[in-house]
């Protein structure tokens, strides 16, 4: 599958910088969806990295990132600017992580999201994130925008 967006270009789009921006690829998006990928789990400096590990909590960070970047990439497309508007994760439901860690897997992470709700508030998506065929991490995710 051809991207859409490389790094540099994703990194245009979230308010995360350097290392802390976590995708590599925007595989796919549209109105409502994203699909991401990323091999950055493995990378030894990853900066979530506590005693050499990556913990499967911290798929949370990706699947909120994900809804970063579909945010960017819609602000982008509706006026050219692009950018995510600010936002703190506000509350995550119903999460199932399947791994304990994430930092071993040889595979590239991917991310497809679901936006369910959009108003002037914020947002609410549903995610799963995966590595090849094996499910990581499913859950919902919410996000109240800055004003």
């Amino acid at each position: 599958m051809t991207a859409l967006l490389d790094r540099a270009g994703l990194a245009a789009l979230v308010p995360h910088a350097g290392a802390m921006c976590l995708w590599d690829e925007l595989l796919a998006a549209d109105e409502t969806t994203v699909h991401v990928r990323t091999r950055r789990h493995a990378d030894a400096d990853h900066p979530l990295r506590r005693d050499g590990r990556l913990a499967a909590l911290h798929l949370i960070e990706y699947g909120a990132q994900a809804m970063a970047v579909h945010g960017g990439w819609l602000a982008k497309t509706a006026d050219g600017a692009g950018g995510a508007r600010p936002g703190v994760l506000a509350a995550v439901r119903d999460l199932a992580l399947h791994v304990e860690r994430i930092d071993d897997l040889a595979a590239p992470l991917e991310c497809s999201a679901r936006r369910l709700v959009a108003n002037a508030g914020g947002w609410m998506y549903e995610f799963r994130l995966h590595a090849g065929e094996r499910t990581l991490a499913t859950g919902r995710a919410s996000v109240i925008l800055a004003t």
